[in-house]
Order: structure tokens, then sequence, then C-alpha cells
């Protein structure tokens, strides 16, 4: 293939873009005893949106509140709207994605911590960090995302064979160096295939985006002029989030590019070969199926999800793969009143998103801050709350187009949060839920929530 379609994702162009990354607070190396804490100390754990909005948030409801954020990343990276950057759309580059975790703490006075959590000790009510010693709460929160279970879903093969197929076929579904390696294999791939593979079974964050991915990569190949397909093998047999409004985009622009399997297993992956074996099945009822080695040019296997092991370590009650279990329709841990956890990390029946986790730190502050302050919320409060989650998906390049999701949240008889979606037809779609306008909300969302995070 030309060389031209790879210049605009150069890996010159990444380093160019990490080197105007402001230098991020580093913790001192010198470990020391844990300052006790003030009464009205918080100490969060995890920078993602949920963390990042909580520490502001706190600090803007009560100045007298001390917060401190631990993250072992040194520099943010945003995962919504970045499948539009492995889609090739215009004036999209991933300087767009980053954050300086050092700017807002200086605006808003909290303290960040960049460091790794190494363990927590919920009777001494410490966290105990890789580099900045022990750190005295008097309130902890738990933001730490998710993790990914290859072992599970994937029990015959070992620690060499997970970590092969990890950096051969990123998932790219967690911040960071995933997102660039997948892009660069999109840039320099040849005629052939892309392969995406979605979480086989149970949660998994941001339910939609490998279904934009698929839209996205798709819109890349076309606009490039390259030979092949994005052939998607799926376990749920079309039945996925926005699967109406996504598959009326795929077959309306990229009808001769992308290619739904619904009812798969995939058991192999050789990245040497650059081959994926998987069954396929022609209906629920077939039990057999028929089994096939395919070739790939790219591989974007994710895993099956679980929760960050954070959770564990703080010993507080989870289910099998690890979220936190809550205290009825509060963001409180149902083991500990002084730990609270929000994000990816929490068993409320809501979707897992960006926007759902700024949601949760904002409803968490207002119990946080009457705890600390000797109140107690209501935690029925405004519920019913409408839009509480907004989602979107890019769906087409050239022009833009996008789809959308809103979540209304609820208090469930079952004594959780639970969110029911609605997805609309925008009034400029012409009868389709996609549209131009929907597109430019989705640059308009993720702007404004990326300034909000670091202003």
């Amino acid at each position: 293939m030309a060389m031209d379609r790879r210049d605009t994702f150069k890996l010159a162009g990444v380093a160019a873009a990490a080197a105007v990354i402001p230098t991020m607070a580093t913790a001192s190396e010198k470990k020391v005893a844990a300052k006790k804490a003030t009464g009205k100390s918080v100490v969060i754990i995890g920078a993602g949106f949920g963390g990042l909005t909580m520490a502001k948030a706190l600090r803007k409801s009560d100045k007298s509140i001390e917060v401190t954020l631990i993250e072992k990343r040194s520099m943010h990276m945003a995962c919504p709207l970045s499948n539009g950057l492995l889609g090739g759309l215009d004036n999209m580059s991933l300087s767009m994605f980053v954050g300086d975790y050092g700017q807002p703490a200086m605006k808003h006075g909290y303290t960040f911590v960049n460091s790794e959590v190494m363990s927590i000790d919920r009777k001494a009510k410490t966290v105990t960090t890789s580099t900045a010693g022990d750190i005295a709460y008097d309130i902890l929160v738990l933001s730490p995302g998710i993790a990914y279970d290859y072992e599970k879903q994937f029990p015959k093969w070992d620690a060499t064979k997970i970590a092969h197929v990890t950096q051969a076929c990123p998932a790219a579904l967690m911040p960071g160096n995933e997102h660039i390696a997948l892009k660069r294999q999109l840039e320099n791939m040849d005629d052939g295939n892309v392969y995406i593979v979605p979480p086989a079974k149970g949660k998994f964050r941001c339910p939609p985006a490998p279904y934009e991915r698929t839209a996205m990569i798709a819109n890349y190949l076309k606009n490039e002029g390259i030979k092949g397909k994005v052939i998607v093998l799926d376990t749920r047999g079309g039945k996925f989030a926005k699967a109406a409004a996504f598959k009326e985009s795929w077959k309306d622009l990229f009808a001769d590019f992308i290619e739904y399997k619904g009812l798969t297993e995939v058991t192999d992956i050789d990245p040497v070969a650059k081959t994926i074996t998987f069954t396929e099945f022609k209906d629920v009822d077939d039990e057999k199926g028929t089994v096939k080695t395919e070739k790939y040019e790219v591989c974007n296997l994710i895993p099956n999800n679980k929760c960050s092991p954070v959770i564990a370590m703080a010993d507080i009650e989870h289910n099998g793969a690890g979220y936190a279990m809550m205290d009825g329709y509060s963001f409180r841990s149902k083991s500990d009143k002084n730990v609270y956890v929000i994000g990816d990390a929490v068993t409320h029946k809501i979707p897992p998103s960006g926007q759902t986790a700024i949601w949760g730190a904002h409803r968490a502050t207002g119990q946080i801050v009457a705890q600390l302050n000797g109140k107690v919320k209501d935690t029925k409060e405004g519920l019913p709350a409408k839009a509480a989650n907004v989602c979107f998906s890019m769906v087409g390049g050239k022009p833009e187009e996008a789809i959308m999701v809103t979540h209304t949240f609820t208090a469930d008889k079952s004594g959780v949060l639970k969110g029911a979606g609605n997805v609309p037809k925008p009034k400029d779609g012409k009868g389709k839920f996609r549209s131009a306008g929907t597109a430019k909300a989705t640059r308009e969302w993720f702007g404004g929530v990326m300034r909000e995070m670091f202003a």
C-alpha cells in the first residue's frame, strides 16, 4: 500500500505530542509515616473521569475538606471519542485526548500523588503507595476502573501467550498505549481484514465501544482505499447497545466493509501466523458449530472485563468479577461506611461510561460532604434522574455523523440504581438514527468534559 496514508500518525508525531505534555507531579521516593487525618480528609484512588470530577467537586463544595488524588499513570488519556482517532476523522489528534494532572490539582487546591497503591488498611485507615509511603484518610473513595480477564476467558493460554496476544491484538478499552498501538497497526496494514472481538460475556466498559469502533475502522478502510473488511466476532446475536442505530448506519454507509457474525466463540489467536480461530454457530440451537481459522491483518481482541484488583485490595464485599457491593442506592460500600466507590467499579445497574462516572462522582460528593459534616443525604434525592447518562457514538466520517443514547437512572426495587436507555432519532436525521448535528454534539460534549476536568 502507498505510504502517504500512513503519514497522519507517525510514531514521530506521537513522540512530538508527548513532548508537549506538561510534567506531572511525582511523589517523592522517600517513604514517610502517614500524616494524621484531619477529620475531613478524603483520599481518592484513580484519576479517571470519576476521580478527577470528584476531587474538584469536593473542594468546590467544602474548602475545609483535604483531598488527595492518587493515580499510577503519569498522564490522563480519555477513551470517549478515541474511536474517531482510529477512524481517521478530520482535525482529530492525540493531543485532544491527554491531560495534565497537575493543572487542576493546583487550581482547585487538592494534592495529586503520582504513585501506585500497594495496600489498603481499612482498620488503620491508611493507603500504602509505592513511592509516597502511607497516606491517612477519613473517607476513602475507590475509582480504579477495570482490568482484563484473559485468564478466565482463555484458560489454556499461559502467561507468555497472554502477554503476546495483549501486545499483538491490543484491546484499547483502557486508556494509554493500547490505542496508539492499534492506530499504528491500522496505519501500517496492507490489504486484508480487521477482526474486532467484543467481550464475550459479562459487564464491560462502554458497551457501545466495539460497535462504534467497527464503524470507525470501516470508515478508515473506505477512505484509505484499503481492500478488506471489518469482521465482528460477537456472542450477542445482534442484541447489543444501540444495535438498531449501529446496524442501520453500517448498512447505509459501509455495507461492503462490515461483516457482523453474531454467534461465535473465539478459541485461539496466533499472533505470529496472524490467524484467529473461532467457532461459528448457525443459530442459538446449534451446539456444535463450525470451527474456522482465518487470516487477519489487524486484530482487536477485547477480552472479558473484571474490576480492578484495588477493590479486592480494600477487602470490601464484591461480586465474582470484583465489582463492589453497594449500600443501597448510595455510592458507599456495603462493607464500610467510610469507603465510597464510583465509576466502573460499582454493582449498580447503570451503564459503565464516562458520563455515568461523572454523574456518580457528583452524587457521591454530596453524600461524602454530608457525612463529613455530620449530616445524612437522602440517597433517593433527585431520582429518577433523566438523561443522567448521555453517550455518543461516531458512525460516519465524511460527513461526520453520530448516534446517541440517553439513560434515566432510578431507584430500582431490587435496591440498587438502575438505568433505562432510549436511542432517539434526531430532528436533522431525516428519519435515521444518525445525524451531523449529533456528531457536532459529540465533539462539543467531549470538549466540554475535558475542559471541566482540566480547567
